[in-house]
């Protein structure tokens, strides 16, 4: 099982396949090969932020759990600060 700062570098490494593959894409419109890696990288992605927030709280304040008794977007320690990683 990852830790918080593996599974944080993990998502940024994905954040970056996909930045990079969507510059590709602007140029190669047509290129199935790329269209199909994107979409793996992004669910890859997706399913690597659930289980970050799910294990280590919201990333963003936008997935913070409005359903729980309280607000928890501004208990940290956040993923920027030093004792997140």
């Amino acid at each position: 099982m990852m830790n918080r700062c593996q599974l944080m570098q993990r998502i940024q490494r994905y954040d970056f396949a996909l930045y990079d593959l969507q510059l590709y894409l602007d140029t190669h419109t047509q290129c199935r090969e790329a269209m199909a890696l994107f979409e793996r990288y992004r669910q890859a992605r997706a399913g690597a932020m659930e289980e970050y927030v799910r294990r280590f709280g919201p990333v963003k304040a936008l997935q913070t759990d409005t359903g729980a008794e309280q607000w928890t977007w501004g208990q940290g320690p956040y993923p920027w600060e030093r004792e997140a990683n």
